[in-house]
């Protein structure tokens, strides 16, 4: 389980963070997703086989795909609609696809409580 707070994955991101809570990592399924709507846009967090969790923007670089309707393997998740692989950790496509996608840092608490560091100004209550 990614227990690291603050996780920051997307480097450009220097202004202040807030957790915004966000569900149960057991309403995550194992090899999953969860599609939340926060005050920055929709997110996909996702659950790994083992336990790891992620967030990214749910849009695919490529057509803007729903990533969080696509298959789960290892730290990857395949976008439904051109099957572009996708980084759970970096949310950089995979293989010959180029481009990119948002991350969001993630805090999973030692109840199980899935957090997400969003920018303070984004007026996030947890």
């Amino acid at each position: 389980m990614n227990t690291n707070p603050l996780r920051r994955l997307d480097k450009a991101m220097t202004e202040p963070l807030a957790l915004m809570r966000v569900c149960a990592l057991a309403d995550i399924p194992v090899q999953g997703a969860r599609r939340v709507l926060t005050p920055v846009g929709e997110i996909a967090v996702f659950r790994t086989l083992a336990d790891q969790v992620f967030a990214l923007k749910n849009q695919c670089p490529h057509k803007k795909g729903p990533l969080s309707e696509g298959i789960v393997h290892g730290n990857k998740v395949t976008c439904p609609l051109h099957n572009w692989v996708i980084s759970l950790e970096t949310g950089e496509a995979q293989g010959a696809d180029h481009g990119c996608t948002g991350t969001i840092p993630v805090q999973v608490s030692p109840d199980g409580q899935v957090s997400l560091a969003l920018p303070a100004k984004a007026k996030v209550s947890a």
